[in-house]
């Protein structure tokens, strides 16, 4: 039987993408109780209404964010209805594709506020929880941005890299104290959502939310470490050791396409 069954489960920005794939996929897999942060209202509402009428114990709560207050208050409602968080899966996430001089204040806060503080602060709001019972395990969701600098993607680059550093220390400390928490660092190449739409990518394959969603489920049930996706990736911190940085733009930005990739983003209209 998967650890999974039986587990209550918060994915955040879980109305649409792989957060709603993946919340499908862990009650697929036996998860008694399902719960959604997202900001979008309507897409909640939506998803909500059709898990329950399949027969799931699935709650959905508005919540930005980007505002510290209202994640704090969502996780007093869910203890005050008595619903304690056995995996958290920190997904939500936003992009602002353009070059950083065009960037304003509210662009470059608003994209670290959503992208690493909040899963630090959705965190903290649980992780407590997980301690007094001694079992649980959050996924922190970064990106191969966290492993690879890009044009038009540096704020966002820099949100994801202090995600995975904060990520697997945080790994380190549950590890050392015997607490019983596992911690899962990802960190998926451009998926397929529409939130990258417009993305060229002609040699490394842009990932099908499935098959993310799937692979990270599967990550949860074997307390998986890290996760890099697709699986090439995997070579890139050697070759950021190995090579000089002139030789790695050469390989990555140029024979790759990776420096170009986000030439002609749109985005999630």
């Amino acid at each position: 039987m998967s650890w999974i069954h039986g587990k209550t489960v918060l994915v955040t920005g879980g109305a649409s993408g792989i957060g709603q794939l993946m919340g499908r996929r862990f009650l697929e897999e036996g998860a008694a109780r399902l719960v959604i942060w997202d900001v979008q209202q309507q897409a909640l509402a939506r998803v909500v209404a059709e898990l329950r009428a399949r027969g799931h114990d699935v709650s959905g709560f508005v919540v930005d964010l980007a505002d510290p207050e209202r994640i704090r208050a969502a996780a007093q409602e869910m203890e005050a209805a008595a619903i304690a968080v056995d995996i958290l899966i920190n997904n939500a996430g936003i992009v602002t594709g353009k070059v950083f001089a065009e960037h304003s204040f509210d662009d470059i806060a608003r994209t670290i506020d959503v992208n690493t503080l909040a899963p630090m602060y959705v965190a903290r709001e649980l992780l407590p929880g997980m301690l007094a019972r001694r079992s649980g395990h959050i996924v922190n969701i970064a990106s191969a941005a966290g492993l690879v600098c890009n044009p038009k993607m540096s704020v966002y680059c820099a949100s994801k890299w202090a995600v995975i550093g904060w990520s697997d220390s945080l790994r380190i400390e549950m590890e050392q104290g015997k607490t019983g928490v596992g911690i899962t660092t990802v960190t998926p190449y451009y998926i397929d959502t529409g939130m990258f739409a417009g993305v060229r990518s002609p040699v490394i394959p842009i990932l099908k939310p499935d098959f993310v969603a799937n692979r990270i489920v599967a990550a949860v049930k074997s307390n998986r470490i890290l996760l890099r996706l697709p699986g090439m990736l995997n070579l890139v911190p050697l070759l950021r050791g190995i090579l000089p940085a002139r030789w790695f733009d050469k390989v990555g930005g140029d024979w790759l396409g990776v420096y170009h990739s986000m030439d002609d983003f749109k985005g999630r209209q």
